[in-house]
């Protein structure tokens, strides 16, 4: 049961059958006993039951094995079910990336957006074949520049073409890739500028559908990668909490350090920092993650552990009940064998 990290029972009631076992040890204990005396009374054979410690031992074999094979089956009785990572298949990645003025700092070289881009190529390079991937800007307005493809080449374009502006938009820029995402969903989105960029009105959708399990969906997730500064648009937590409702996942990558740097523009002087606190929060409220880049390096290894995140994360609580029956007759059956070749009997 490799990956389990956690076993209930669906029927835990039947776990009180282990109480009958002392009962079969006792009876076969004192079964094991007559049978030994009734050989000793035959001096032909007087001399094999006293042929060391070892070989008493090797009797009880099958035993062991039968009542090993017995607690795996009351176990498959009592259905068992564990929390198992599956490999998922995801389908459709949408890349939200910060262009704002503030990812011209430095405190990552050679400037923020810059280790970016390179980050996110590797990491779009890592994706298997079928992975469909789209990549959104996000400034003061937020665009989709590569709506989801699989054809790598336009979406490595698509982020060379990026270029620094104004205005952080957080909350724009995770509702037009929700709604990328998960274009039959009703996430209203507002009127189109210039045919490429959109805003949510509210991040909400349209036609109420059911909420699931924050992060059930697992042939989707947005990664968001900014410095988490957000200052006009939507609130980036009410549109998560719209993603949480439709099970897809944000991993949000904070590129920058908490000292941050210093930039200068029109004459002033201002020192942008990382603002770790939103990127979390962003993260929790759909069960992804938050991971924080100081360098290239780390930006680097970050997309990389990402990748193996995304096709393994398929976390879901599966009956197990089949695994424990097998075990179970496997060891009775080489119980049984082991009796019938030693002893000419099972058991």
């Amino acid at each position: 049961m490799s990956g389990a990290d956690l076993v209930t029972f669906h029927w835990p009631l039947m776990l009180w059958l282990f109480a009958g076992l002392p009962l079969l040890i006792l009876l076969y204990l004192r079964l094991a006993g007559r049978r030994s005396g009734a050989v000793l009374r035959f001096a032909g054979l007087a001399e094999a039951a006293r042929g060391g410690g070892s070989g008493r031992l090797w009797r009880h074999l099958p035993a062991t094995l039968m009542l090993l094979g017995l607690c795996a089956m009351i176990f498959a009785v009592a259905r068992p079910q564990a929390v198992i990572t599956l490999p998922a298949r995801v389908d459709t990645i949408i890349l939200a990336m910060d262009i704002s003025g503030s990812m011209r700092a430095t405190d990552v070289k050679p400037n923020r957006l810059a280790a970016a881009q390179n980050a996110a190529k590797t990491f779009i390079e890592d994706q298997p074949g079928h992975v469909r991937i789209g990549v959104v800007s996000i400034a003061a307005a937020a665009a989709v520049v590569q709506s989801p493809t699989d054809n790598r080449e336009n979406i490595f374009q698509s982020i060379d073409r990026f270029q620094l502006q104004r205005g952080t938009d957080l909350g724009s820029g995770l509702g037009i890739s929700l709604a990328t995402l998960l274009p039959d969903a009703g996430i209203e989105v507002g009127p189109r500028t210039g045919g490429r960029s959109a805003r949510p009105r509210a991040a909400h959708s349209a036609r109420k559908a059911a909420p699931v399990a924050p992060g059930a969906n697992s042939s989707a997730a947005i990664v968001l990668l900014s410095d988490g500064h957000s200052n006009t648009g939507p609130d980036p937590l009410q549109v998560a909490a719209t993603a949480a409702e439709h099970g897809v996942r944000i991993f949000t990558v904070g590129v920058g350090t908490l000292e941050g740097a210093v930039l200068t523009t029109d004459g002033m002087s201002m020192r942008v920092r990382l603002d770790e606190e939103t990127l979390r929060k962003i993260a929790a409220k759909t069960e992804g993650e938050y991971f924080r880049a100081g360098n290239a390096r780390d930006l680097k290894q970050i997309y990389a552990h990402l990748s193996a995140k995304l096709t393994n994360e398929n976390r879901r609580l599966t009956e197990v009940s089949a695994l424990f029956a097998a075990v179970g007759a496997v060891l009775s059956m080489l119980a049984a064998l082991l009796s019938m070749a030693w002893f000419n009997r099972i058991l």
